[in-house]
């Protein structure tokens, strides 16, 4: 599909024309520039490599100073891969927020806040144990997690606690509320994974 990069600036509402107050989420789309066209004949596929936000040439390696300059560019911190673009791209062309329209629906895919080790409770919501007869000291307890000597082990799968968050995460369905091209800003209502300043992807 075709979309953009952007980064997530943070939230804010709006008022409709019924006078409802809608959350929604800022982000800072573009403008991606086309560092690779991938082809048919020469790659088995065709889609545009995109990249996003400068970064220093000291913190970029020989590899991907020679990329860029190709390109025509200066080195990005972000490079994805779409399909799907309707129009035609060449090396060095820049996508903007243009290619999203007021009221279309988007996915938007990024990595979540990361939250650490956590137990079932948080993790699982977990109901925990009962708070009378002496038993707050497995009040968060997970309970059983397996049979005894058949099967002798624990299943794959099993909810227990561990690391929570950190991972990618995509919601689909958003509604584009407002589009702002001089300023490269998309306003899609609801929130979207990540924290403040995080890179996002935003998909047809």
């Amino acid at each position: 599909m075709s979309g953009l990069i952007g980064k997530k600036i943070g939230m804010t509402s709006l008022f409709d024309e019924n006078g409802n107050n809608i959350p929604c989420t800022v982000i800072e789309a573009g403008p991606c520039i086309v560092t690779q066209v991938r082809t048919e004949e020469v790659d088995g596929y065709s889609a545009l490599q995109l990249g996003f936000d400068d970064k220093s040439d000291k913190n970029a390696t020989k590899a991907d100073l020679g990329h860029f300059k190709k390109a025509g560019t200066s080195v990005k911190r972000q490079v994805i891969e779409f399909q799907g673009f309707e129009e035609e791209h060449a090396l060095g062309d820049a996508v903007t927020v243009d290619i999203f329209s007021e009221g279309e629906f988007v996915d938007v895919q990024g990595t979540s806040k990361g939250k650490g080790f956590q137990g079932v409770v948080k993790r699982h919501n977990f109901r925990g144990s009962t708070k009378t007869h002496g038993q707050q000291s497995v009040l968060r307890a997970p309970g059983s997690v397996g049979a005894a000597s058949y099967p002798a082990r624990v299943f794959k799968g099993m909810r227990m606690a561990g690391q929570m968050g950190n991972t990618k995460v995509k919601v689909q369905n958003l509604r584009v509320l407002k589009v702002v091209p001089e300023k490269n800003i998309l306003v899609i209502k609801g929130c979207v994974p990540g924290s403040k300043n995080s890179y996002v992807t935003i998909l047809k």
